[in-house]
């Protein structure tokens, strides 16, 4: 069994920070725009730069999820994505890049229905690093974090800016590999500018973990990615990458040409000091 000290994602993570650097986190839904078209796509970002990928299993209630977001899934939905096609993403990414982390990030409930215990098998035997489960309180994560566990499978929870300092040292004492800071209010999304909220959130969570803290702000350019590297251990990117796949419609070659450049962009963004 794999120890989460010696996780590919956390010495990702590590390699990044001995760079002096933040690590770049892209996020793209699996099978969109297709299954094999989103396989292409998530290849794009680490061929771009992205130093960890997440891929998102589509949910037809994404309540965190901004409208960008949301209409990604249900492009994925409506096409009929199930969890086997999101492994299949996994162990395909995984297979043409061994050494990128991909973790799924989902909410609980389908992981649930598809048997806690089978998912995680099924996760590893892809090749998955981990699972980013935004729903899933740690009162309720002790069957997920022990066939987690088993399997060698980091699993990051999600803090934000009204999570209290005493749930900090909670949620972060139960995660591995990274905390998630959903550093904005409300859903995801880009946004115009960096906010207060993510620095002084990503302050207190530091205060709690020797985790890696990593944010996802709603980062869509180079500049915002060097304004949150200078705060944070790691960028997270997600909108920005499915709003270049839907502007360019049935066109894939400028899709992927798209967001593999955004991807090293945001890459030159992070290394900026």
């Amino acid at each position: 069994m794999a120890s989460n000290l010696t996780s590919k994602l956390t010495d990702t993570l590590a390699a990044a920070k001995a760079e002096d650097r933040a690590a770049l986190i892209g996020y793209l839904p699996a099978g969109f725009p297709t299954v094999d078209g989103g396989i292409r796509a998530i290849s794009a970002l680490i061929e771009g730069g992205c130093d960890v990928v997440e891929v998102g299993l589509p949910h037809s209630d994404p309540v965190l999820d901004g409208p960008v977001i949301q209409t990604a899934d249900d492009i994925a939905l409506r096409a009929g994505v199930r969890i086997k096609d999101v492994l299949r993403t996994v162990q395909e990414v995984t297979a043409a890049h061994p050494g990128t982390p991909v973790l799924v990030m989902t909410y609980w409930n389908p992981v649930d229905r598809y048997g806690v215990a089978r998912f995680a098998a099924d996760l590893a035997a892809a090749g998955g690093a981990g699972c980013i489960l935004p729903d899933l309180p740690v009162e309720e994560s002790a069957e997920w974090r022990k066939a987690a566990g088993e399997h060698g499978l980091d699993t990051v929870f999600v803090v934000a800016p009204s999570t209290t300092d005493p749930r900090l040292a909670e949620v972060t004492a139960a995660g591995s590999g990274f905390v998630y800071a959903a550093a904005v209010m409300g859903v995801t999304g880009t946004r115009a500018a960096v906010g207060t909220m993510a620095e002084d959130l990503v302050s207190r969570t530091r205060a709690a973990t020797e985790l890696p803290v990593c944010v996802g702000l709603g980062v869509s350019n180079a500049d915002q990615a060097a304004q949150v590297a200078g705060f944070a251990d790691g960028v997270i990117v997600g909108s920005a990458f499915v709003q270049r796949i839907l502007d360019a419609g049935d066109d894939e070659q400028a899709a992927l040409t798209a967001v593999r450049t955004l991807a090293a962009d945001l890459a030159t963004g992070v290394r900026r000091r």
